[in-house]
């Protein structure tokens, strides 16, 4: 089974071994819960996003609970119950003006995370995804971002940082979304008694 054929709920053996998060998002433009799928083996981690013809759209729910919901009518429980929250605000904070703000590394290094994340998951084949943020320059920021030794980014480093939170940034906001998912009960077969 490719990726892009049917959604990872009906998807075979690969997506049974995988678990399944609500995130919340914390942003300016847009906020939400989002499911995530932690990618076993070579399988990297994702935001669930679902077939819709040509292109991928991506659940957004309005609380956990909601996000929780979905998932076990669809016969995927959540691993853990609660959702972990990005607070996005806080990196477009620094990206509105990194001069004169420190840099929340904490909330640089969830944001980088998630941006991956949602990359690939739009991504009709997250194995063969354009990775933009793997570059040279990219792997040292990450590592200094890592160790909380931001502070000592060059200043190609850091451009490199503000682009891709930004690139980031600019794809959450606009990314294609479904709001209200429909839940769809699990099938269960009755027996006539």
């Amino acid at each position: 089974m490719t990726w892009s054929e049917g959604d990872w709920f009906a998807a075979g053996h690969e997506s049974e071994q995988e678990s399944l998060y609500a995130y919340r998002i914390r942003g300016r433009g847009r906020g939400g819960v989002v499911l995530s799928i932690g990618g076993v083996g070579d399988t990297p981690d994702r935001v669930l996003a679902l077939p819709d013809g040509d292109r991928r759209r991506m659940p957004v729910f309005a609380t956990a609970m909601q996000a929780r919901r979905y998932a076990e009518r669809r016969g995927r429980p959540l691993a853990y119950p609660e959702a972990d929250t990005l607070e996005l605000v806080r990196v477009q904070h620094w990206l509105a003006d990194p001069v004169r703000r420190r840099v929340p590394a904490g909330a640089v290094l969830e944001a980088w995370n998630f941006f991956e994340d949602l990359t690939l998951g739009l991504a009709p084949d997250p194995l063969a995804a354009d990775r933009p943020w793997r570059s040279a320059v990219h792997d040292s920021a990450y590592e200094k971002l890592f160790g909380g030794e931001c502070d000592i980014w060059t200043p190609e480093e850091q451009g490199a940082v503000r682009e891709l939170l930004t690139d980031g940034v600019e794809l959450w906001n606009s990314c294609p979304v479904v709001v209200r998912p429909r839940v769809v009960r699990a099938a269960t077969a009755k027996t006539a008694g």
